[in-house]
C-alpha cells in the first residue's frame, strides 16, 4: 500500500509556558511544519497572516489569556526616519554590510553568546550551544540570508541579522549585536538598514516579528513611521498604541479550531 503525506499542512498547539513579555501571563503557540516543495509559498502566505519562521517551523501566538502579540511590519513607502533615528544612522555610518548565504561561523556564535549573556541571560535561548546556533542559522527551506555588519576600521563583527526573503519584503527572523555598544542603538540601526535594503530591492515591507502593547522589551518597534500590525485578521496602520489595548483582554482570543479554519492557505497541489 502506498502512503502519501497530506497536502494541507497540519497545525498543532504547544503546551502553555510563562510569557516572556508580560508578567503573570502564559503563552501558547499555534504551529506547523515548513517543508517540501511548497515551503516558499506556505511561508509567504502564513507570514502575511502573522506567522513567523523558526528553522523548519512556522508559528503564531495562540494564548488563552490574551492576543497581545501582534505581528508587525513597516510599510517602506511611508517610512521617514525621525531625528533620533537619523542620529542612529550617523553613529553607525562606519559599519559595513555584507549579505551571505545562511552559514554559521565561530565569530557569529561568539557575538551571539555575548549578546545573550548580557541581554537575555534568563531567556529561552540562554542555554543554546554552538550546534543549536548552527541549526538556527542554517536549517531553512526557503531563501534566507545572513546579513553581517563589521566595523570598517577594526573589521570586528558588530551585528548580525538572519533575514528571510519574502515575495513582498524582508523578514527579520533573528538579530543580535555587540551588547556593550548601547549608545549605538544597534537594534534600531538593523531595522533602519533593512528598510534601506528593501528600498534598494524594490520590496514594499520589512517584517519585524511581534510587537506587544505593554511590554517594555517591544516598545521600540512602535517608534517607526509606517508601522502596521496584524490584528483582527488584517494589517492595520499603527496610529496609537492604546488602540490595541483590547488585545490584552482574556476574552479576546478565538477558539483554536476557529483560528485554524480562518487561515488562508496557498494552493499546495502539485502541478499536473
Amino acid at each position: 500500500m502506498r502512503h502519501t503525506l497530506p497536502i494541507a499542512p497540519q497545525f498543532y498547539v504547544t503546551a502553555p509556558q510563562p510569557c516572556p513579555y508580560l508578567e503573570g501571563r502564559m503563552e501558547r503557540k499555534l504551529f506547523t511544519a515548513l517543508q517540501g516543495d511548497n515551503a516558499t509559498a506556505l511561508n509567504d502566505a502564513l507570514s502575511h497572516q502573522g506567522f513567523r519562521r523558526s528553522q523548519n517551523v512556522l508559528y503564531r501566538p495562540s494564548c488563552t489569556d490574551c492576543k497581545a502579540c501582534l505581528s508587525a511590519r513597516i510599510d517602506v513607502s511611508r517610512f521617514e526616519p525621525s531625528k533620533s533615528q537619523k542620529r542612529v544612522l550617523r553613529r553607525n555610518a562606519h559599519l559595513q554590510r555584507r549579505a551571505t548565504s545562511p552559514w554559521a561561523t565561530e565569530d557569529q556564535f561568539d557575538l551571539f553568546r555575548r549578546y545573550l549573556d548580557t541581554r537575555h541571560a534568563d531567556g529561552g535561548m540562554a542555554d543554546m550551544d554552538v550546534f543549536e546556533f548552527a541549526a538556527m542559522i542554517e536549517e531553512t527551506p526557503i531563501r534566507s540570508r545572513v546579513v553581517e555588519y563589521t566595523n570598517g576600521e577594526t573589521q570586528d563583527l558588530t551585528a548580525v541579522s538572519l533575514t528571510d526573503m519574502l515575495h513582498d519584503g524582508l523578514s527579520m527572523v533573528y538579530s543580535f549585536f555587540e551588547p556593550d555598544l548601547t549608545r549605538n542603538s544597534l537594534g534600531t540601526f538593523l531595522i533602519l538598514d533593512h528598510i534601506a535594503i528593501a528600498r534598494e530591492a524594490g520590496l514594499p515591507y520589512v517584517y519585524l516579528g511581534y510587537w506587544v502593547p505593554g511590554s517594555p522589551k517591544m516598545g521600540y518597534k512602535a517608534s517607526f513611521a509606517g508601522l502596521e500590525v496584524f490584528a483582527g485578521g488584517h494589517w492595520q496602520t499603527m496610529k496609537k498604541q492604546s488602540d490595541f489595548d483590547a488585545e490584552l483582554h482574556p476574552l479576546s482570543t478565538d477558539p483554536i479550531a476557529e483560528q485554524v479554519a480562518n487561515i488562508s492557505l496557498p494552493d499546495m497541489r502539485a502541478p499536473k
